[in-house]
């Protein structure tokens, strides 16, 4: 009984923790059903009109479809792109190698406004800024690093003694990767195409660079949105970004483990 009533000041303080840290989420799903033209709390009635309305905004929908086809072109070519530079950086010696891991990684030391103007001043003249090759190529900077990351770190941990003994038993290169180190690295390579994912979809700074009228992301969208208006409609959008979050984790979670995943 003793060592029971000790742990509960070590409970109660992880849940005010965590109600603190839930807090602006809590606050922003609150809002989202307000009856107010402004965002205000506390809320004044309840209403969904502002789902409404973001059912029937033009400008979000196409953000949203645009955002979406973006990171899951940009997940599956930083995934191509990666892998192979994961496993030939980690198990590999050749002329230039760290050069080349810096060069890789070289990106995530880069302001994104600078990245941004770079990129600007590169994809300009091959008339691709304001497409989907554009925002692809431009996204891609910034996300095959993190692929490099969590796929060399299932490399380096992997036991790489199925690899040589398939090599012994006179496997090809191909087959064996397919067949052997893949499955081994897998919850890394997932790990990596998520965080690639959501890095896409999520990024504004540099969008905001090479975006166009056919092709805006939908956080460029939620941008100039605010810029005129601070109606709850945001706060909407963000209730349903934050149950798609769930929702993808959940998925995870059910097909690969997410303690695997984030390994």
């Amino acid at each position: 009984m003793t060592s029971k009533l000790r742990g509960w000041p070590t409970r109660i303080l992880v849940t005010l923790l965590y109600l603190f840290l839930l807090a602006p989420i809590l606050i922003v799903v609150v809002i989202s059903f307000d009856t107010q033209s402004t965002m205000a709390f506390p809320p004044q009635g309840f209403s969904f009109q502002w789902y409404e309305r973001l059912a029937e905004n033009a400008e979000f929908i196409h953000g949203f479809q645009v955002s979406a086809v973006v990171a899951a072109g940009v997940a599956l070519l930083a995934l191509l792109i990666g892998v192979p530079a994961a496993v030939a950086l980690t198990w590999h010696e050749f002329p230039f190698r760290g050069a080349l891991s810096g060069f890789f990684l070289s990106p995530l030391m880069v302001p994104a406004i600078v990245l941004g103007l770079a990129l600007l001043l590169v994809l300009a003249p091959m008339r691709i800024t304001g497409t989907y090759a554009g925002l692809i190529v431009a996204h891609l900077a910034i996300t095959v690093p993190y692929v490099i990351r969590t796929t060399s770190m299932s490399l380096m941990t992997m036991n790489r003694s199925c690899v040589e003994a398939a090599r012994t038993l006179g496997a090809s290169p191909w087959r064996t990767f397919r067949r052997v180190t893949l499955p081994l690295i897998a919850p890394g390579v997932l790990a990596g195409g998520v965080i690639a994912f959501l890095i896409s979809f999520d990024e504004a700074v540099i969008s905001l660079f090479v975006v166009g009228p056919q092709a805006t992301t939908l956080p460029v969208e939620i941008f100039h949105y605010v810029e005129e208006r601070t109606d709850p409609q945001i706060a909407a959008l963000s209730v349903v970004l934050i149950a798609i979050s769930i929702v993808f984790v959940v998925v995870i979670e059910r097909v690969a483990g997410l303690k695997k995943v984030l390994r």
